[in-house]
């Protein structure tokens, strides 16, 4: 039997882990670069504020931990942000450019260290539909049918439910474009799911589809 002191321990972790983004501020974020510094000052020098504004660097982190990537390697993302920001300082593009340098690790977290992924994945036809509805109705995916948002929802549920009785995790596959779109989409109707793109798939890591929704 579980003792309570365990359960409410559990329980907190959770609550944190789920909670993080709100409680990551910027006087937490200056302190983590400034902890950085201390050791690689090279790699903070003129990140904040001449590359980028801490408000930024916030939002990127904040965005990592909303969806459930760990910041542990603040030394990874602090390259990738000092890399990208002279492209774009779109957070959206910035987080996705953090979450691909950060692919090995955060795909271990998922799923662990078997070379073979299950995944599950959008029939093609329903992937250009979603990309359509994308380009029509902006990046809240607002120009998807309400009558097929509840047909895929459906779903996705039962592919993530299926997966989890095979004691597997539950990963859907799709495009860098409707990646972040199908990440809110999922959130917290199926919180197990978890979203990636394919350019976040590691190079040694073998897919293996389980699951197609939408496929004919």
């Amino acid at each position: 039997m579980v003792d309570a002191a365990t359960v409410v321990a559990t329980h907190l972790s959770q609550l944190l882990t789920n909670h993080a983004s709100v409680l990551l501020g910027h006087e937490e974020v200056q302190n983590l670069i400034d902890q950085i510094g201390r050791t690689q000052p090279k790699l903070v020098e003129g990140l904040v504020p001449n590359t980028m504004n801490l408000a930024l660097v916030t939002k990127v982190l904040q965005s990592l931990l909303h969806e459930g990537v760990t910041i542990r390697d603040m030394r990874t993302i602090l390259q990738t942000l000092t890399e990208y920001a002279s492209k774009s300082q779109d957070p959206e593009v910035l987080t996705a450019a953090c979450r691909i340098a950060l692919r090995r690790f955060m795909v271990q977290e998922i799923a662990g260290t078997e070379r073979e992924l299950p995944v599950i994945t959008l029939a093609p036809e329903l992937e250009q539909i979603l990309q359509n509805s994308l380009q029509a109705g902006g990046a809240q995916g607002s120009g998807i049918e309400p009558g097929l948002a509840e047909r895929m929802q459906q779903s996705l549920a039962q592919a993530a439910a299926n997966q989890e009785m095979e004691g597997q995790p539950a990963i859907l596959l799709t495009s860098g474009m409707l990646r972040t779109t199908l990440a809110r989409f999922v959130k917290h109707t199926i919180p197990s799911l978890r979203v990636l793109s394919y350019q976040e798939v590691p190079d040694d890591r073998q897919i293996r589809i389980v699951a197609s929704v939408g496929q004919q």
